[in-house]
C-alpha cells in the first residue's frame, strides 16, 4: 500500500534497515493500516459568548448549540463538531465543523481535553478532542447547516449542588489496612501519599425560550491533587444534551471560572 504521506524525510531515523531487512519505503509498501480495528476521531467546539467582561459568576454567558437531525441522539442538542478528515489537523477540523454547522468562523480556539470512553457512541469507537472559544462583545449570528437541524445561542447557568469535599487517601489506606484490604488507592498508585480526590456535582441549565429548550444536566467532577493531577467530568444525567457534551461544557465553564479568579 502506498505511504500515507508523500514526504518521508522526517521518518528515516538512522537510515538503517529493520529486522526484516526492509527500508522505510519497503516497510510502508507492505504496511496494512486496516489490519486492526482502530477508533474514529472527532473534534467538538464549546463556543461561548458574553456581551460584558466575564466574571467568575459567569453572568450573561451564552452557549452555541446545534440540534441533531440524525441518529444517534436525534433531536437532542449538541456541540458543533464532527469527524476529522484524513489530511486535516484537529484544530482545523473543529473550525471547519463549526463553519459548516453554524456559519461561524474566524475564532481562536483552545484545546481543553479529550473524551474517549468506549461507550460514548453506538456507531463505532469515537474519541473526540474538545476545543473552547469565547466571543466577547457583539454575538455572532448562527445559521444551521450541514447535518444540523438548528443552531442557536442558549442561556447558561452552572450551579454547584453537591460538594463531597476532599477524600484523604492516607486515612482510607489506614482504614483499609485495619480491615485487611490491601487494594487501596495508596497501594495501587505506588505508595504515593498526600493525594486527595475531590468530588463535586454540578447542575448545568440550558435555555432558549424561542426554541422551547429548557433542560438540565448533572455532571460529576473528580479531581486528585498532587504533583500528578487527575481530573474527570462525567455525565450523570444528560437531560436533552447529546452524549457526554454536558461534561465538556462544564469542564470549559470551570476553566473560565478559575481564570476569572
Amino acid at each position: 500500500m502506498p505511504a500515507f504521506l508523500k514526504d518521508l524525510s522526517k521518518f528515516y531515523g538512522t537510515g538503517e534497515r529493520n529486522q526484516a531487512g526492509q527500508t522505510l519505503e519497503e516497510f510502508l509498501e507492505g504496511y496494512d493500516p486496516y489490519k486492526y480495528r482502530t477508533p474514529s476521531c472527532t473534534a467538538d467546539a464549546v463556543i461561548f459568548s458574553c456581551a460584558e467582561p466575564l466574571t467568575r459568576e459567569l453572568r450573561g454567558i451564552r452557549l452555541l448549540l446545534v440540534k441533531r437531525s440524525n441518529h444517534p441522539s436525534i433531536g437532542y442538542w449538541a456541540l458543533p463538531g464532527g469527524f476529522v478528515d484524513m489530511e486535516e489537523n484537529l484544530e482545523e477540523s473543529a473550525k471547519r465543523e463549526l463553519l459548516e454547522e453554524t456559519g461561524i468562523s474566524g475564532l481562536p480556539m483552545e484545546q481543553i481535553g479529550a473524551y474517549g470512553n468506549y461507550d460514548r457512541d453506538p456507531r463505532t469507537r469515537v474519541i473526540t478532542t474538545a476545543y473552547m472559544a469565547l466571543v466577547q462583545g457583539k454575538e455572532l449570528k448562527a445559521r444551521a447547516g450541514d447535518d444540523a437541524a438548528d443552531a442557536v445561542w442558549c442561556e447558561l447557568e452552572l450551579e454547584k449542588i453537591a460538594d463531597g469535599g476532599a477524600v484523604d487517601p492516607e486515612a482510607k489506606r489506614q482504614q483499609a489496612e485495619e480491615g485487611g484490604d490491601s487494594g487501596t488507592d495508596a497501594s495501587r498508585n505506588g505508595g504515593q501519599q498526600g493525594q486527595e480526590t475531590e468530588i463535586t456535582t454540578y447542575r448545568l441549565s440550558v435555555k432558549n425560550q424561542e426554541k422551547g429548550l429548557d433542560t438540565c444536566a448533572l455532571v460529576e467532577r473528580k479531581r486528585r491533587s498532587g504533583l500528578i493531577r487527575e481530573e474527570s467530568f462525567t455525565v450523570k444525567d444528560c437531560g436533552r444534551i447529546a452524549v457526554d457534551h454536558a461534561a465538556i461544557i462544564v469542564q470549559a465553564l470551570t476553566i473560565l471560572q478559575e481564570r476569572c479568579g
